[in-house]
């Protein structure tokens, strides 16, 4: 479509989705390379394909700023509107497992892949996705009274948090 209705139709379908994440990793350790890949990949994944929406306050489309303040992940989100931010602060403490188990597995798989038969390596793989899905169900569950997103966004949020959670 062109025009004035191309417009209008690409701005409805921007209204419920992020066209800008930000990862603010400024108290962060230096992150090894495939983990800053894992994050490149999951900011590129969550902005060409996502579905993202304040429950209540302004449209969007929406600019994110993740970050770690104490045991919280906050979620800095502005619209096109001026104004300040939405700040949504979500406790990190209910994913410490996960987190732990889907990080443990990961170490596992990295190591299987140089080594272990393809049917060991599928199989460590299917846990981890198994650990991701659970943690990207959590994170929407416990969002979804402020933020409504989609199984898809919520798994590559989640893989922001794991990399924010990464010590060294």
């Amino acid at each position: 479509m062109s025009g004035a209705a191309g417009d209008a139709e690409k701005s409805g379908a921007e209204e419920g989705r992020l066209v800008e994440v930000v990862i603010d990793e400024s108290a962060a350790v230096r992150r090894s390379p495939e983990v800053a890949h894992e994050r490149r990949v999951a900011i590129h994944d969550l902005i060409e394909q996502n579905s993202f929406r304040l429950v209540q306050g302004p449209a969007g489309p929406y600019r994110l700023r993740l970050r770690m303040e104490e045991n919280r992940l906050i979620f800095e989100i502005t619209s096109g509107q001026e104004g300040e931010p939405e700040r949504v602060a979500l406790p990190v403490q209910p994913f410490r497992r996960i987190i732990k188990d889907y990080f443990l597995v990961c170490e596992t798989y990295y190591a299987a892949i140089k080594t272990a038969p393809p049917s060991r390596i599928e199989a460590i793989d299917m846990g981890r996705r198994g650990l991701h899905d659970e943690g990207s169900v959590m994170l929407g569950e416990r969002l979804a009274d402020r933020i409504a997103i989609d199984h898809q966004t919520a798994r590559r949020l989640f893989t922001l948090l794991c990399v924010l959670q990464i010590r060294g």
